[in-house]
């Protein structure tokens, strides 16, 4: 099909939320559309969206509605036509979209690791007894707790810059960031230590940009096609796949992690109870091809031996 390109009269609009991360994620989709197309970043327009979820900063997501407090607003200007795209953090997404709405572009993928965060110390195993760790991911929470449960956990609700006041204000003695978001951020002078994915399995689909379009819109998803990174579609696949099997919402402790190795792909996968005393993992490996059944499948054995108390905090 031929395309029609943007113009500065007539932009490209970018949907995104209006965090310093955020923005930085939607500037990358700007300038690989832009360089794909030979045109100038004037024939984009950055649409900044205010949504719920960076409204309220002092309770965790599980008890104020998760995921979807972050891609509603934008999800609705998507719908409405206000905006073309809509740039996310796919770990921040829900495994299923609205009617109309797609999510197959994205980005090439950056550093999966969580950072471990603190002035003076290198790694978990360097807090003292019962030292206060600050985040807002229950999957860290159980993980941390899982090895540690002498720790003491404090929510940590915040964009980058918000919880890094907070660590050094002294609320808490260290706290875990994705180190994806701080190389994107260009925030090499932050205290960071990557962790091993051996150690702390990551979110699912960390790291990741995902570009979300309506499904009618064969002329975005034409250009969209250009910058679509095809190794990050086959892990997320089949994380995603991982995810939706287990209903992962924000009340659920998850991490995924899916890699490639020429046509093969490794996945592994882990679920815990929120307060640490139980972990479940496993993995599975096979064809890229069979990415998204490798998923379902051991999604699927975790929750056949986590067993029908396991989920009992719902």
């Amino acid at each position: 099909m031929t395309v029609t390109l943007p113009t500065p009269d007539s932009p490209l609009k970018i949907g995104t939320r209006g965090s310093p991360l955020a923005l930085a994620q939607a500037y990358e989709t700007r300038t690989r559309l832009a360089q794909a197309f030979d045109l100038s970043e004037e024939c984009f327009e950055i649409v900044v969206i205010k949504v719920t979820g960076d409204a309220i900063q002092d309770r965790p997501l599980k008890e104020i509605g998760g995921k979807g407090l972050f891609t509603r607003e934008i999800e609705e200007d998507l719908l409405s036509g206000k905006i073309h795209i809509a740039v996310h953090s796919m770990k921040d997404m829900p495994t299923l979209q609205p009617d109309g709405l797609i999510l197959d572009t994205y980005l090439p993928r950056e550093d999966v690791r969580d950072a471990f965060v603190a002035h003076g110390l290198k790694d978990i195993a360097s807090l003292a007894k019962g030292a206060v760790v600050g985040t807002s991911s229950l999957r860290r929470r159980a993980q941390l707790l899982h090895r540690r449960p002498d720790l003491q956990v404090v929510e940590f609700r915040g964009n980058v810059q918000t919880r890094l006041k907070k660590l050094a204000d002294g609320v808490a003695e260290c706290t875990f960031l994705a180190a994806a978001g701080l190389n994107r951020l260009g925030m090499s002078d932050v205290p960071a230590t990557p962790v091993d994915p051996g150690d702390m399995l990551p979110a699912v689909a960390q790291g990741a940009i995902g570009i979300e379009r309506r499904i009618s819109d064969d002329n975005t998803a034409a250009m969209l096609a250009k910058i679509h990174d095809t190794s990050t579609g086959q892990r997320l696949a089949a994380e995603r796949s991982f995810l939706l099997t287990l209903d992962g919402s924000c009340e659920t402790p998850i991490a995924g992690l899916a890699e490639l190795s020429g046509d093969v792909l490794s996945l592994r996968g882990e679920v815990l109870r929120p307060d640490g005393s139980q972990a479940i993992s496993g993995s599975r490996r096979g064809p890229v091809s069979e990415g998204a059944g490798m998923g379902k499948d051991l999604a699927e054995e975790l929750l056949a031996e986590a067993g029908d108390g396991f989920f009992d905090w719902h």
